[in-house]
């Protein structure tokens, strides 16, 4: 049975959630949940426990405790819902038509819907 944790300290390392969770029976996989760019915790996790009695006790035992000085979140873990449209993958983006401004094109980095400067509608106002 997968279990998500959460409410976490930002201190808790991987091996104190195994060591909270062991107590109770044994455990698969151990994973919190960190920002890709500073490596800081999120703040939740995951504990995978090979028998379902043993995670449902562990589950009704921790849930609501204060570890660490948060009271942690205990629950059977959800599979993510899928996303409409099929997923992720690259959008490609328009960044506006082509030509500097010495030509009057589309206004390099902005689309011209959006105002994009073009040097002959400037010179055509002043």
């Amino acid at each position: 049975m997968n279990l998500y944790v959460g409410n976490l300290s930002w201190t808790m390392t991987e091996d104190d959630l195994r060591k909270l969770f062991e107590q109770y029976g044994t455990v698969s996989t151990i994973k919190i949940v960190k920002d890709r760019e500073t490596g800081r915790s999120k703040g939740f996790g995951f504990v995978e426990m090979e028998n379902d009695t043993e995670a449902q006790n562990a589950l009704s035992s921790l849930y609501d405790q204060e570890i660490l000085g948060r009271k942690i979140v205990v629950n059977e873990a959800q599979e993510r819902p899928a996303k409409p449209g099929g997923g992720g993958g690259y959008k490609k983006r328009n960044f506006g038509g082509g030509g500097g401004y010495n030509k009057g094109g589309g206004g390099g980095y902005r689309d011209r819907d959006r105002g994009g400067y073009n040097k002959r509608d400037y010179d055509n106002d002043y």
